[in-house]
């Protein structure tokens, strides 16, 4: 939003610094960590009252778990309403890169909260069933990896592998999907009642924060031997918000 209205009136003074990628991933970390410092405790609050016991805990669970009863759940929302925020205030609205990571972020959410949702009403640790989640997790990544390959192609690129590996065409929107789908439920299987997955997603976004800031500058790009796709950089900003939300 900030980034329209900067570049309408031709980026004077100060908001000449929203041309900049740098300075808007380094806002949207700042941004997210604010608002997820100013909704927390509130949030939280909010959550335990209107829970009560907080999420249903497996009996056969670990024994250390129980120790955990009244943990509440849907933290996540905070997360989501950090980045989403921090997001349109920053990032170029005609992105369809991060537009389409967007969606995966916030339609995978929305899944979770759903889930989490009929666990705390239903007071049941079952949640809404596997085969409906996967069903709607396919049916967001599928939707995301299109807008992605009819913006860039389905091009196939391997760490360390000069150039593209192959060209899966449209075969890449089942392929990525896939991928999405796998990392998504293996991110989730190591979150438990303590949100321990935070810590290791913030790491990773560093990482591919570097990557896609590479990747979206044609020289970084040309010197280091990678693909350029203009307009990828963008996801730094994501990747910015993610972690400051994550803080």
């Amino acid at each position: 939003m900030l980034y329209i209205l900067a570049e309408y009136l031709g980026f004077p003074g100060l908001l000449n610094l929203i041309r900049y990628l740098s300075f808007r991933s380094g806002a949207a970390v700042a941004t997210a960590l604010i608002i997820g410092l100013m909704i927390g405790p509130r949030f939280i609050s909010m959550l335990r009252v209107r829970q009560g016991k907080g999420q249903p805990i497996r009996s056969d669970g670990p024994q250390s778990h129980l120790a955990k009863v009244g943990t509440p759940t849907m933290g996540g929302l905070m997360i989501l309403v950090s980045v989403g925020v921090s997001m349109l205030l920053w990032m170029d609205l005609t992105n369809v890169y991060v537009w389409a990571c967007l969606l995966v972020t916030v339609g995978f959410g929305t899944v979770g909260f759903l889930d989490d949702y009929d666990k705390v009403k239903k007071r049941s640790h079952k949640g809404v069933s596997g085969r409906v989640r996967l069903l709607m997790e396919f049916a967001i990544a599928g939707v995301a990896v299109s807008l992605i390959v009819s913006q860039s192609g389905g091009m196939l690129y391997l760490p360390f592998v000069n150039g593209p590996v192959v060209d899966l065409g449209w075969w890449y929107v089942p392929f990525g999907a896939f991928v999405i789908v796998s990392f998504g439920n293996a991110v989730n299987l190591t979150d438990g009642l303590d949100g321990l997955a935070t810590m290791p997603v913030i790491i990773a976004s560093v990482a591919f924060m570097i990557i896609v800031y590479m990747v979206g500058n044609a020289k970084y790009a040309d010197y280091l031997g990678i693909p350029f796709y203009l307009g990828a950089g963008d996801l730094a900003m994501l990747c910015g918000a993610i972690v400051g939300a994550g803080l």
